[in-house]
């Protein structure tokens, strides 16, 4: 098949790379200059494990490539990949999708009939409808298809997750738009993947449907590590025994600083909106976001509390700032709150990320005058009066607590993704504050 990926984003170049690898000829497109100079060089402006390599294989065998011109390559497109950011509206909390609209009615005058048009970004009920509107209103002779086709990739592990998916969700409203999806995805279905096919508003609707869900189940088991706390549970036992539950399931149930990226926030937010146009209440959700606000602003008290309730003057050492391990991706993470709340309480942030620190030094707050920005773990502790891990990457998981011990001023561990044992850390001389234990 002949793909055309328009947007070299996230999800754009992690689909359009797998799609070649695939065996598909994919020409990914964008408007950003930047961005498609540095792919025609090699060079991935994302961080994810395994991409720059699966990139470059694939542009190697001839089946990848890149464009800033739309025109060169849609006429013989088979498939039409819209891959564009739908970022949260200011002002009003909806999708912005005008990005979406304007991809639909650029490529409108230059597909072939036949061709399918597929929202792989994340949109609202309805978008597919309005695309399909966009492009009939521009090309009226036009014999086309538009179909939904949610991504469910957690950063990280993008690229397992396409080839090994749980499922694949394909929204159609007509058997051509059907068998094109199919003739897609039979590598993957061939081998025994999942492929759900269902109308295009069931898909739109089951993207921010699962990630609303995953959100309840992150704020559920922090208030419940809150309790723990109150009770003197563990909550890692409490997880271990609800998550053993076939019915529950344990993933998603470890406690932390609260949820972030680019679409847990974004998405439910979006899915709240959705529901007031449609008049239809959503209390669980908004209870979700209030829980995960709440909770990405506590956690900046509960490090000042480890610090006898006063940071000012105080030095810490902040370990992680991205929202999760393996990705540079710094958009909604509970480090911002954090340091904010650090900083504006008078204390002095030292901190080190080993992918995020140029995306965390452009957020308001965070810059480079704000903040210390360190070359490694060690160099940031030194002399500080507090330890905060905000990010469970794996170089934060074996800390060497002699050497720690040394090198700062107080020896106080804030483990906000609880990734070491009370036992072994207070065995080391430290005070230790966890989440839910």
């Amino acid at each position: 098949m002949r793909i055309v990926m328009i947007g070299t984003g996230y999800v754009g170049l992690v689909s359009g790379a797998c799609f070649a690898d695939f065996g598909h000829t994919v020409t990914c497109v964008d408007k950003d200059q930047s961005k498609i100079d540095a792919l025609l060089n090699g060079e991935i402006p994302i961080f994810e494990p395994g991409l720059d390599e699966l990139v470059a294989n694939n542009v190697a065998a001839g089946r990848l490539s890149f464009t800033l011109d739309i025109a060169e390559v849609l006429p013989e497109a088979d498939a039409v990949f819209i891959a564009v950011g739908t970022p949260t509206r200011r002002g009003d909390g909806h999708a912005d999708l005008s990005y979406v609209y304007a991809a639909a009615e650029e490529m409108a005058p230059l597909l072939r009939d036949g061709a399918v048009v597929v929202d792989k970004s994340t949109v609202p009920v309805g978008t597919g409808d309005e695309v399909e509107s966009i492009i009939a209103k521009t090309a009226p002779d036009l014999k086309f298809s538009v179909a939904s086709n949610p991504e469910f990739l957690r950063e990280g592990a993008a690229i397992d997750d396409f080839a090994k998916p749980d499922r694949i969700v394909v929204g159609v409203n007509d058997d051509h738009a059907k068998e094109v999806m199919e003739a897609i995805y039979r590598p993957l279905t061939s081998n025994g993947a999942l492929l759900i096919v269902m109308n295009r508003r069931a898909a739109e609707l089951t993207k921010y449907a699962a990630n609303a869900f995953l959100a309840t189940k992150i704020s559920f088991i922090n208030e419940m590590a809150d309790l723990c706390e109150k009770v003197g549970a563990d909550v890692r036992d409490v997880a271990h025994g609800i998550g053993t539950d076939s019915r529950i399931g344990g993933r998603f149930l470890m406690p932390g600083p609260g949820y972030g990226g680019s679409c847990f926030p974004k998405d439910t937010l979006a899915l709240l909106k959705t529901a007031e146009q449609f008049d239809a209440q959503q209390a669980i959700v908004e209870a979700v976001v209030k829980s995960n606000d709440d909770r990405k602003a506590a956690m900046g008290g509960k490090v000042i509390g480890a610090l006898s309730g006063d940071a000012k003057g105080k030095t810490v050492a902040v370990l992680g700032l991205t929202f999760k391990a393996d990705t540079d991706d710094m958009r909604d993470s509970p480090a911002i709150d954090i340091v904010r709340a650090l900083t504006s309480a008078g204390a002095t942030v030292r901190a080190y990320d080993p992918e995020g620190m140029e995306q965390a030094q452009k957020i308001d707050g965070l810059g480079a005058d704000d903040i210390t920005y360190c070359e490694d773990a060690y160099s940031a502790m030194e002399g500080a009066d507090a330890l905060v891990i905000i990010t469970e990457w794996k170089p934060f998981r074996a800390l060497d607590l002699t050497r720690v011990k040394e090198l700062m001023a107080a020896p106080v561990m804030v483990d906000l993704r609880n990734l070491y044992s009370r036992k072994d850390v207070e065995a080391n001389g430290f005070t230790y504050v966890a989440v839910g234990r």
